[in-house]
Parts: structure tokens; sequence; C-alpha cells
């Protein structure tokens, strides 16, 4: 997410920061290059340039607090006005009586129906009881979709093939829900590929008609500038309660996020971050920023673990804790709940400064996901007592435990090692206190997540895989970005 906005702006503050003392001079270059990445970002003109403007006003004509470097001011008025321009928002959907209703809109292909199933799984996780509306009669197809997500979800979907007129189709449904008791009900307009004068009287005829309580305009993150320009033109017809950016997790430029609330002043309220189900989220500016400005995001992925880890799998990895106990198996199964949080790289981009780590594995061809499956492989391999007993593996182990995992047998060997590092680390948790055993399984827990590949150790580019110090590791990654920078120049 936002890979590109986010190389730029680093770019950006390390030609500000890195001539030693930081001057007006250099301040103005800095965020001249800044502009550029918006505009890249595709961000609208007149939203880099005030945003600019406010940041250079804050820096040259305000005193620096002590308590920061000017890098560091910089670096948090920048983020600031980044929280700034894309907040505030609340994504809480409000309670009416009897039910609310929610109005979803947007262009065909905008991810529509399925957002209606996201949306619905979020309302029943809260607690609150949905009902779909297929009010979508021009596309056959929309409606058999929201059935099968109702199907999936349990909730139920209101549906009339016959009719041809979606404000009837609204209105009864409405006149259903009472009987059904539920307290959320969302429609599911319908889209066309483009702005028309046909769609907008269609959509305002039910806004005017129905009166929801709410009225959503989803639309493709990736598309930049036009949703931006499609969100303003939705809003002129419907007066739009808030926008739901879908496609979120492969928009590598950000402008949609950069620049919605800022030109039509409607507030982004959540966004989609893949095709599950449960790839909605709500829409936290700060936390956008922090990923912009490569500062990681790690509420979201605290709160991920938390919805995602195994409660009582945890409690037993605890109680393993207090006796100072940590097996293969125990690996084993925290890199299992690791692997609940999504793939290895979005885990990254969510940890402070492991954002270019991930790009740069990339250039190195080093699959984090692949890696890690090779260290499960690994365990795999052995038997439940190798496992269990792990200082039993002689040689002769170790060759039938990499030829199952096909492998070279210095695998096993630094997997051994890693495990044992690990292990004396849990050793010593023992004698913490509950709270602290607690925080240091996180810990431990977040480090197999972020880091699997890390106990085998980046290759060597070209090399014969002999593992680097980190030193070496050190000096290749700043000669790996020398000439990626190099390359984009040439470009």
């Amino acid at each position: 997410m936002f890979e590109s906005l986010t190389d730029r702006l680093s770019a950006a503050f390390r030609a500000m920061t890195g001539r030693g003392r930081l001057t007006e001079s250099n301040v103005r270059e800095g965020l001249e290059q800044v502009r550029q990445a918006l505009l890249e970002a595709d961000a609208s003109v007149e939203v880099a340039n005030k945003f600019i403007a406010n940041v250079q006003e804050k820096f040259l004509g305000a005193d620096v607090s002590r308590a920061l470097n000017p890098t560091q001011q910089i670096l948090k008025i920048v983020n600031d006005e980044l929280v700034e321009l894309m907040g505030p928002v609340d994504s809480t959907v409000p309670a009416k009586d009897p039910f609310t209703t929610i109005m979803l809109c947007g262009l065909q292909g905008s991810g529509k129906t399925t957002t209606c199933g996201k949306l619905g799984k979020r309302l029943l996780e809260s607690g609150r009881k949905p009902m779909f509306v297929a009010a979508d009669l021009q596309r056959p197809a929309a409606i058999d979709q929201l059935e099968i997500l109702g199907a999936q979800l349990n909730v139920p979907v209101f549906v009339d093939r016959e009719s041809k007129d979606p404000v009837d189709v609204c209105k009864r449904a409405l006149k259903e829900a009472k009987d059904k008791a539920v307290d959320v009900v969302v429609l599911d307009t319908a889209g066309r590929l483009h702005i028309d004068d046909e769609l907008m009287a269609q959509l305002e005829q039910v806004e005017r008609k129905v009166q929801p309580d709410q009225v959503y305009f989803v639309v493709d993150a990736m598309t930049g500038q036009d949703a931006v320009n499609s969100a303003k033109a939705f809003n002129d017809a419907l007066e739009l309660d808030g926008v739901i950016l879908t496609k979120l997790d492969g928009d590598a430029r950000g402008g949609a996020a950069l620049s919605v609330k800022a030109i039509t002043g409607v507030p982004i309220k959540f966004i989609g971050v893949g095709e599950t189900l449960d790839a909605l989220e709500d829409f936290h500016p700060d936390r956008m920023a922090s990923r912009m400005l490569g500062m990681g995001d790690v509420m979201t992925l605290i709160e991920t673990a938390q919805a995602k880890f195994d409660e009582a799998e945890l409690k037993r990895q605890q109680e393993q804790m207090e006796k100072g106990v940590f097996t293969l198996d125990d690996f084993r199964k925290q890199m299992q709940q690791a692997s609940r949080l999504g793939s290895m790289g979005k885990i990254m981009s969510l940890i402070p400064g492991m954002g270019r780590l991930s790009g740069l594995l990339g250039e190195l061809n080093v699959d984090p996901d692949k890696e890690m499956r090779k260290v499960g492989g690994l365990i795999d391999s052995m038997t439940p007592q190798e496992r269990r007993h792990p200082e039993i593996i002689d040689y002769r182990r170790k060759k039938r435990i990499a030829a199952g995992a096909g492998v070279d047998v210095k695998r096993v060997t630094e997997l051994l090692s890693m495990h044992q590092r690990m292990a004396g680390m849990v050793k010593n948790f023992s004698g913490l206190g509950a709270a602290d055993r607690m925080r240091s399984l996180q810990q431990l827990t977040a480090q197999t997540a972020a880091n699997p590949f890390g106990m085998m150790g980046p290759p060597k580019k070209g090399s014969t895989g002999k593992r680097l110090t980190p030193k070496e590791r050190e000096a290749q990654r700043k000669r790996l970005e020398k000439e990626r920078r190099n390359k984009k120049k040439r470009k």
C-alpha cells in the first residue's frame, strides 16, 4: 500500500536531512520534492500546493520544539498535515429507530456489492442485525452475488427479480425489515461504467423517496484522481455521508486517499484491503499518514492480531513460558498464528522500519512467505520427539530432515541455532510477572511474523547463499538502494 508514495517521501526527507544541518534552503528543496511526490501519487494540484504551503508556513514560522530536533520537527509537521488533510473521520454506523438505512452507490466495477457483504460482516461482528436489499436491477449478476453473500453470512436478502423500479423494491424491503427484527438495512443500488444523467436521476429518486440515514459512495482507490472526481459528482447529486475506498491494498500511489476529503469535504469511512469478507477496515487518518511516511501502523497490527490470534493457543504458550519451555512445536504454532495476520509483506508494512526492507527483499528475490513455508517444512520433517527435544538432532538426523524438506543441511543447522536463541529468551521470561510474560510473548510472535527469513539470513545476491553478517547486510542494503535510485534516474 502506497509503496511509490512512501519511496518518494522517504527520498525527499533524506535529501532534506542528509546534508548535515537542516536549513531553510534544504527545507524548501525537500518540500518541492514532497510536492512532486504528492502529484505523482495522483493527488490534485490544489491539494499538493496547499499542503506544501501549510507545512512550510508551520516549520519556518513556528518555534522548534526543544524535545525534537529540526529533522524530527519537519517530519512531525508533515505527519500532522497528512492527518489533517485526510481526517477527521468517524467509522461508526449510527443506530436509528426502528433501523438504520444505508444506501451504497458507485460506478460499476468499484466493488460495491462485495463491499455490501463486507459491511454486513462488520455489522454482525459488532452485534448488529443487517439485511441486504438487491436494488441493482440493471445487473442480474449483482443480485445473484448478493444472495450468495447473504447465504454465507446468514443475512436476509430482499430480492424481487420481476420489478424494474428500484424505488418500489427499496420501499417494500423497508416494510419487510420491520417484520424481520433487523436494525440495519443496506441498499445495494445500481451502477454504470461511467456517470450519466440516467444513473444520477435514478439514485436521486431512491434517495429522495426512501430517505436513507447514510449514503456511502464506494470507489476503486486505484483510479486515483478519477475516484476523487467521481466522489465529487456523486456528492453534488446525493450529499454523501462517507466514502468507502476499495482495493486500497493494491494502491501504490495513494492519490484518492490524499485528496477525496479535501476536494469533496466527504470523509473516508472505511477502506477495502483485500478480497475476503473480513478485509474492510475503519479509516484512520493518523495510521494512513504513518504508513505513507514509512513509519508503519502498529495499532492496526495489534488490532488484527487480537482479532485473528487464537486466545486459547496464546494462553497455552504463556503457560509454557512460565515453565521456561519453548519447543519447535511451539515455534511452529507461533508461525501458524503469525500467518493468520496475512502475507509477510503486509505485516512488514505495518511494522516501523520494515516497509523498506520488504522492497529490498523483493530486489533480492527473497519471498518472506516462501521462506516461512520452508521453515514450516523443516519442522514438519522432524519426528515428534525431535520437535520436543531438538538437542538430539545430530548430523545424520539433519541430513534426513533436510532431504525431507528439500533444502540444504545448513538450513537445519540455522533453524536449530535460531530456536536455541529463542528458547534461551523464553527461559528468561519464566521469571517475569504475568503481564510482562504476555508482553514478551507478543514481541516474540511479532518477531516470528515479521522476520521468519531472518533466521536464515537473506542470501547474498548471485552468491552461494552464505549468510551475511549484520554489517555486510547493511552495506548490501545501501548498495542496492543506490542502484535502485540510479535505475530510476536513468528511466
